[in-house]
């Protein structure tokens, strides 16, 4: 959560327990809110603006943001082709591992089987 641990975020709380008393954080809590509405209201109305404007002036803004999400698509899938072949070379290596193991086991079973019929 934005970097912050539990531990810090405890001390945080604290502090602001002893610093403010238990009297005044509603009240914080609420100015708090209040502005961070505010704020959110702020960048919505300037958002509409700027698409409104775009819009009147003729500019197609998804044509911006297409762009964009195409190149994120494309950085996806070369990401994606690019570690395909280590999930290859990974079943390929448990493969090259797991046959000496097996006949190792064989081996083993070969050999004690002989002992087991002796007993």
């Amino acid at each position: 959560m934005f970097g912050i641990g539990f531990s810090e975020l405890l001390f945080v709380l604290v502090a602001v327990l002893m610093l403010f008393g238990s009297k005044e954080i509603p009240q914080m809590a609420r100015f708090l809110g209040k502005t961070m509405a505010q704020l959110k209201n702020a960048t919505n109305e300037i958002k509409n603006e700027i698409h409104n404007s775009a819009k009147h002036t003729g500019v197609d803004v998804n044509s911006f943001t297409g762009g964009i999400s195409e190149e994120i698509k494309r950085a996806k899938e070369d990401i994606s082709s690019a570690i395909n072949p280590l999930k290859d070379m990974s079943s390929e290596i448990v493969e090259d591992i797991n046959k000496p193991i097996q006949e190792v086991k064989e081996d083993i079973e070969n050999l004690s089987g002989p002992i087991k019929r002796q007993f």
